[in-house]
């Protein structure tokens, strides 16, 4: 029996259960209506999770929203295609409704996975080869320079590239480009004031990437960058369509992924979650700027479709995304991905002479794979998920891994900027999901 498919029916029925301002109990009340009680495929000691255990992770986040640290939040756990809990935290905005599970969240660098399967979803029909060079489908990036420092001015010293970074590179973080997250460091100012993820196109934005310069030579090392923009671009160039139509066609309506995209429709906006930072007296306060950039609006379709960090999405969605990947590449009949392309794109990418060195805080025991971070040692990363799992996680503190080895997915949304917490719960809820998993062997 093939379990991985059993969510695929299940998930839509979930979005009918109702919210509450504390975690969801983990069984649909008595007075449930049939359809919503058909969210609740199994009860965690069907699929081999304690069900008391369980509940240090509720515990967790409920004292986190207690403790001001968030306003609401939302968790999905499922095991061998079936959910195993569906939770929904405090409000979805301060003073304001309960969260929600149909709650829409900025999932930010949350894009970033879907951009690499659309990405690979091409490859696969021939259009690129991983170890092309980028400049052979884009050739505004074939002149490349490399900021080697810079000069008492603080003008970039730059040199020619050695080669021009490859497709592969692009997607494990190793071409070389930057971001321009930290102000403060002479190559972000470069990319911040370049402006190019400002852009109001994607041909703006490919034009003014194309005047900067890299940070190092492609290959040799890890920055976490705007590369996966880039490959947005690439999956529009290559499929001869809009990025945006592309993700909508191809992949948001094949999975029944209804509330996921660039901007929000009006009747959508209502379920919008608010955007916090830390306050100054240690709470949280609105949102008004996202790494010094302007918020956009969400009601408005971008000019510039952000490969890395543009989608809203809700948990329920995002969960559906996991499992298609979980179910080597297919959901509902849908298919996305061999299963083989998942696989590779869940494999660490980065040389070894990079994991050696620590670059980007990846290593022997966590690398990077294409679009993913890869658990390739948990023992060596301190870490008890299943060895190969891969996750990411967005700038607003939304979080995601799957995990092949034991048949699990997860999917967490919160919604605060400063999400680099060591007490985070997208830090803590991997070893508070697996100690209740005391019976691995259960369900299969």
């Amino acid at each position: 029996m093939n379990y991985r498919l059993g969510i695929s029916a299940l998930l839509p029925a979930l979005l009918l259960g109702a919210a509450a301002p504390a975690a969801h109990a983990q069984r649909p009340p008595a007075q449930a209506s049939a359809s919503s009680s058909l969210g609740w495929a199994a009860t965690p000691e069907e699929v081999g999770f304690d069900r008391e255990r369980l509940k240090r992770l509720d515990d967790y986040l409920q004292q986190s929203i207690s403790d001001g640290k968030f306003a609401g939040a939302t968790t999905l756990l499922a095991r061998h295609g079936k959910i195993v809990a569906f939770n929904t935290y405090g409000r979805k905005s301060i003073g304001g409704q309960p969260v929600a599970r149909e709650t829409i969240f900025r999932i930010y660098s949350m894009t970033k996975p879907v951009t690499g399967v659309a990405l690979m979803m091409l490859f696969e029909e021939g259009k690129f080869r991983l170890e092309d060079p980028i400049s052979m489908h884009i050739p505004e990036l074939k002149a490349l320079k490399v900021v080697t420092g810079f000069d008492a001015e603080g003008r970039p010293v730059l040199e020619p590239a050695k080669r021009p970074p490859t497709i592969r590179e692009l997607m494990s973080h190793s071409a070389g480009f930057g971001y321009g997250l930290s102000p403060d460091l002479p190559a972000d100012r470069l990319y911040r004031e370049n402006g190019a993820l400002n852009a109001t196109s994607m041909r703006q934005f490919i034009e003014r990437t194309s005047q900067l310069p890299l940070l190092f030579q492609p290959g040799s090392s890890f920055q976490y960058s705007l590369s996966v923009d880039i490959q947005g671009y690439l999956v529009e160039k290559l499929s001869g369509q809009p990025f945006g139509r592309f993700l909508e066609q191809r992949i948001f309506q094949p999975l029944g992924m209804k509330d996921t995209g660039f901007h929000l429709r009006k009747e959508q906006l209502p379920r919008l979650a608010g955007l916090y930072v830390a306050g100054k007296n240690g709470d949280i306060e609105e949102a008004r700027q996202v790494f010094g950039w302007p918020m956009r609006d969400p009601a408005q379709p971008p000019g510039f479709e952000s490969g890395g960090a543009g989608l809203f999405s809700t948990t329920m969605d995002y969960a559906r995304f996991a499992q298609m990947l979980l179910n080597g590449g297919e959901l509902d009949g849908a298919r996305l991905l061999s299963p083989a392309s998942v696989e590779l794109m869940a494999s660490n990418a980065l040389p070894d002479d990079v994991l050696a060195k620590g670059a980007g805080g990846f290593n022997r025991a966590r690398g990077f794979g294409l679009n993913f971070e890869v658990l390739t040692d948990p023992a060596g990363a301190g870490s008890i998920a299943g060895k190969g799992t891969y996750r990411w996680g967005g700038a607003a503190g939304t979080w995601f891994w799957v995990d092949p080895t034991n048949d699990v997915i997860f999917v967490g949304m919160v919604q605060r900027l400063d999400y680099r917490q060591p007490d985070h719960p997208n830090n803590m809820s991997r070893t508070l999901t697996y100690q209740a998993l005391t019976r691995p062997e259960a369900g299969r």
